[in-house]
């Protein structure tokens, strides 16, 4: 795991705004809209993934929903075809991907975590929601141990 350079944030960036672009008009009309919150990608880091090489994962906060996505590292690398799937292992277990477009500027692995985000308060409550959730996809979950209290 490593920093991020700044070409990739910008990809980031554009995977926010990508998001924006190609759903916003028909979210608006879903229910569960909250026009307090905005696309934005968080909690990005680099892994090195046996399956996939080098990737970016990471939350994407979306005004009606919170996704686990995935990108390649570097722009070039080849992306999925939209519909694929695939199974991403992290220390806390395995998430079955999906691979959609976002437009034409784009296509990611998502994993859908919350289908509604509709009483989040403010965009700064949507981000410490992303760094909570993200910080248990990235731990790795411990067995309980046979010596714990109520243990067996």
């Amino acid at each position: 795991m490593h920093a991020l350079t700044p070409e990739q944030y910008q990809r980031l960036r554009r995977l926010a705004e990508a998001w924006t672009a190609s759903h916003l008009r028909e979210s608006k009309a879903l229910p569960q809209f909250n026009p307090r919150l905005a696309a934005d990608a968080l909690c990005f880091q680099c892994y090195r993934l046996p399956e996939h090489g080098e990737q970016l994962v990471g939350a994407l906060v979306t005004p009606v929903s919170l996704w686990l996505v995935m990108l390649p590292a570097e722009p070039e690398a080849p992306m999925p075809a939209v519909g694929e799937r695939c199974g991403l292992s992290l220390p806390s277990g395995r998430y079955p991907m999906e691979a959609v477009a976002l437009g034409d500027a784009m296509t990611c692995w998502r994993l859908v975590l919350l289908d509604d985000l509709g009483d989040v308060a403010s965009r700064q409550d949507a981000s410490r929601l992303a760094q909570r959730l993200m910080e248990r996809v990235m731990i790795r979950r411990e067995a309980p141990r046979s010596d714990a209290p109520g243990g067996e």
